[in-house]
């Protein structure tokens, strides 16, 4: 069996898919995208096609070390992306000629189901407790809001009160029995996050996610030994390597991305690396339905598991959804607020090739907001 082709779709809201396709009528789909960079993905998949072309789909792990350190630059959110997806195709493309799916493959299931959370914002609280209302009725036991929007580099007494008022507001509705996740991301110093986890501790948040930049991650250490809180990183993370300096300073969750961290193959293998350092995955997927699928084939074989993020009524998707561009919802269907095991080859996932292909003629240029200080100076969105 041998690559014919790969092809790449832009599609709204803010996603890119690629499809594999091999002579033996096998394909295999993937999602190398970066948000707010897709183009730039894009075009970094048709480079790296160069090379697959020809080749046999199912030395994955050969094509993954090609394409990783193959162009001797290495790693960034790109590349990694554009490998991610491309990874998860092979693997999609795997599963379907072994007639078995991924997780099977990894190894073989650890769990029946895997428990998912709810994104419900939080940039401006004022819907934010209906919002969680909603969630709760739709039978989510997890919920993940966002600590704050903009953030003063020195946090007023009113700005830090107004964090965990929302936290506390959030905890109202969920009660003691279910989880409220809460990303900072990467809004705070250091200084701010350590004042602002003190006073979260008592709401009991599942954990604290990005309470620095990463490129501030040798600051974990401290802020790890300080805080009562768990706390999680790892979406803007993009190798084992990256990992390794969070790991080693105590991060309680891990939170690889399946589309920008090296796909399945390398999510994997994080897994398994924050297992030695009793951490536990929960992979970051503000995404498509193809991202979701991958992320839960590895959440079905890693043992050290968490709860996985899902897209679905995410305030990102205005133009289309999760379940838009598949044929059969099942595989996203939460019940209890899990996802139940499927046996259905490769990936699980059935994508509705009229749609990617009818969305993509109209593409997309999705951008994230620039945000300022009152001062007029650039903040961290």
């Amino acid at each position: 069996m041998k690559i014919t082709r790969v092809e790449t779709f832009l599609v709204p809201p803010r996603w890119l898919f690629c499809r594999v396709e091999t002579d033996e009528g096998v394909t295999g789909w993937g999602e190398p995208v970066v948000e707010g960079r897709a183009e730039l993905v894009r075009t970094a998949v048709d480079v790296l096609s160069e090379y697959l072309l020809g080749q046999d789909p199912l030395r994955i792990q050969d094509h993954w070390q090609v394409l990783t350190k193959g162009g001797f630059y290495r790693g960034g959110p790109v590349l990694s992306s554009a490998v991610a997806g491309l990874d998860q195709a092979l693997w999609d493309i795997a599963g379907k000629t072994y007639g078995a799916p991924v997780h099977a493959l990894l190894g073989g299931p650890v769990r029946d189901r895997v428990r998912v959370y709810a994104w419900v914002g939080g940039d401006e609280p004022a819907e934010l407790t209906d919002q969680i209302g909603e969630q709760v009725e739709a039978g989510f036991t997890a919920v993940k809001m966002n600590g704050a929007g903009r953030v003063g580099p020195a946090a007023t007494m009113a700005e830090t009160a107004a964090v965990v008022a929302r936290v506390a507001a959030a905890r109202d509705v969920l009660g003691p029995d279910r989880d409220v996740a809460v990303d900072f991301h990467g809004r705070f110093t250091a200084a701010n996050a350590r004042r602002v986890l003190n006073e979260l501790a008592p709401l009991h948040p599942l954990f604290v996610e990005e309470p620095v930049l990463p490129e501030q991650n040798h600051l974990l250490a401290g802020l790890v030994g300080a805080s009562p809180v768990p706390l999680a990183t790892g979406e803007r993370l993009y190798s084992r390597a990256e990992f390794l300096a969070p790991l080693t300073a105590g991060i309680a969750v891990a939170q690889p991305d399946l589309s920008h961290a090296g796909g399945i193959s390398e999510v994997h293998r994080i897994a398994s690396l924050a297992e030695t350092y009793g951490a536990h995955l929960a992979p970051h997927c503000p995404l498509g339905p193809i991202a979701l699928a991958a992320s839960l084939q590895v959440a079905f074989a890693t043992p050290n598991f968490l709860i996985q993020e899902q897209s679905r009524g995410i305030h990102y998707n205005k133009d289309a959804d999760l379940l838009s561009y598949v044929v059969d919802p099942e595989p996203f269907r939460f019940v209890d607020g899990h996802a139940s095991r499927g046996t259905a080859p490769g990936l699980g996932v059935s994508v509705d090739e009229a749609a990617v292909r009818a969305a993509d003629r109209a593409g997309h240029a999705w951008r994230n907001p620039v945000w300022r200080h009152p001062d007029g100076s650039f903040a961290e969105w």
